[in-house]
């Protein structure tokens, strides 16, 4: 089907609420192949994988994502650095909004957004209780001068950082800016 059509298919929602997708490599690979012209993507339980970082390298026109992943218990810690840091760099230039949907980037937020060239104007994490990713989000802000929302869902943080982080981007609730499409 993809094949056939997926040059025309430009929204697409993928998700398996039970368990992860069954051959994600293969559906990936079809999306890669057969569906340029994607501009929204949701794709929810996908291991965060090579796979899917040629994807995000391959949708040149995509605008919306949202991710919801996880990682190989197997993975070192290093090869994930590297996996993150170029998942962020492949990032499309005409992407604006990025929702991380839970928390599967955790401790690596950080390398992600010191990273990320995309211009961003939303940007929806799970939480926001962490000086060093705060820290980086302020300086993605003042190196992109892109984003205007950052949607949270668990915000636990100090309110000096709070005031801080408010001077660049306005801090908002997850379900404000949430795009389902």
């Amino acid at each position: 089907m993809l094949e056939k059509s997926g040059i025309l298919l430009q929204r697409l929602s993928f998700a398996s609420n039970d368990d992860e997708i069954q051959d994600d490599k293969l559906l990936l690979k079809a999306l890669k192949s057969f569906c340029p012209n994607i501009t929204y993507l949701n794709i929810t339980n996908i291991e965060f994988s090579t796979q899917l970082i040629e994807l995000i390298d391959n949708l040149q026109k995509l605008q919306f994502l949202s991710l919801w992943c996880f990682v190989e218990d197997n993975i070192t810690d290093e090869d994930l650095k590297i996996q993150v840091m170029q998942f962020s760099e492949k990032f499309p230039l005409t992407l604006k909004y990025f929702n991380l949907k839970n928390n599967w980037l955790g401790s690596y937020t950080t390398i992600f957004l010191n990273h990320c060239n995309a211009p961003l104007k939303k940007l929806l994490i799970y939480r926001l209780d962490n000086e060093k990713i705060s820290k980086a989000l302020v300086e993605f802000c003042i190196r992109k001068r892109t984003l205007n929302y950052v949607g949270v869902n668990y915000l636990n943080i100090d309110d000096d950082i709070r005031k801080e982080i408010e001077v660049y981007v306005t801090l908002v609730p997850y379900e404000r800016i949430v795009v389902d499409c």
